[in-house]
């Protein structure tokens, strides 16, 4: 009988969400593989100045997942939705950075379904600006995805203080095992975050702080340290749900 690591990898692979997270580690991972070559001059096809295989291939995973993204718009509304306004959220503050990031990430979709018709010419106009304003929501998304983590670990470490001078029974012992699995989750959350808004930021209009200036191995990097943190946060939810 295959062992649990492996029934939660299949879990994982059965999913459009964890299809996606497979696919973009391999995109990102295949973009600092191939940068590296790139920059240390091997070219992989012997032209100079041409693009490493492996780049293309990155590039062609990320067509392909921006093309899957176009069946995400009711899930992202169905979570929105569920999500509401946050009433089982104790603080003000993580509420409203998740309602505002919730609405971000559903705007998102529509221009880059545009954008992406653009460049397919199934819509006569430019793409740019689409995926310039695709690119502006998710940034927004993101930096509000560090503020809340941020909060939460602030919050986490209020607690912990307090936890101290007060006597630790069961029910509390348990509580605080929690809280440090929910500390690690958002020190998690946050690297990720981190990790994907140095890359949008990259990718937004020359003149915005570091924009264009990555080279495409830190890209595959940046991209890399986050698609690997979503790919364990998956596989250690699958893990927990199975376990008796």
């Amino acid at each position: 009988r295959p062992g649990p690591n492996m029934e939660a990898a299949a879990s994982v692979l059965e999913s459009h969400r964890g299809r996606d997270r497979i696919v973009r580690a391999l995109g990102y991972s295949s973009r600092l593989l191939g940068g590296l070559l790139q920059a240390a001059g091997r070219g992989g096809d012997g032209g100079p100045g041409r693009q490493h295989p492996l780049l293309r291939l990155s590039q062609e995973l990320g067509n392909c997942r921006a093309t899957l993204r176009l069946l995400d718009d009711l899930a992202m509304f169905l979570h929105s939705r569920g999500y509401g306004l946050g009433a089982a959220e104790e603080d003000a503050v993580v509420r409203w950075l998740s309602v505002v990031a919730n609405m971000a990430d559903q705007l998102y979709y529509p221009c880059e379904h545009v954008a992406w018709a653009a460049d397919y010419k199934i819509l006569n106009i430019h793409s740019s600006k689409w995926w310039t304003l695709s690119n502006v929501l998710w940034s927004l998304s993101l930096t509000l995805g560090v503020l809340r983590s941020l909060r939460v670990l602030q919050q986490l470490k209020k607690k912990s203080k307090q936890g101290r001078k007060d006597h630790l029974g069961t029910e509390e012992l348990k509580q605080l095992h929690l809280d440090q699995v929910r500390k690690r989750a958002e020190t998690l959350n946050l690297i990720s975050n981190l990790s994907d808004l140095a890359n949008a930021v990259h990718w937004m209009p020359r003149g915005i702080l570091w924009a264009g200036r990555f080279p495409q191995w830190l890209v595959g990097l940046m991209g890399t340290i986050s698609s690997l943190i979503g790919l364990y946060q998956m596989w250690y939810v699958s893990s927990a749900n199975k376990d008796p």
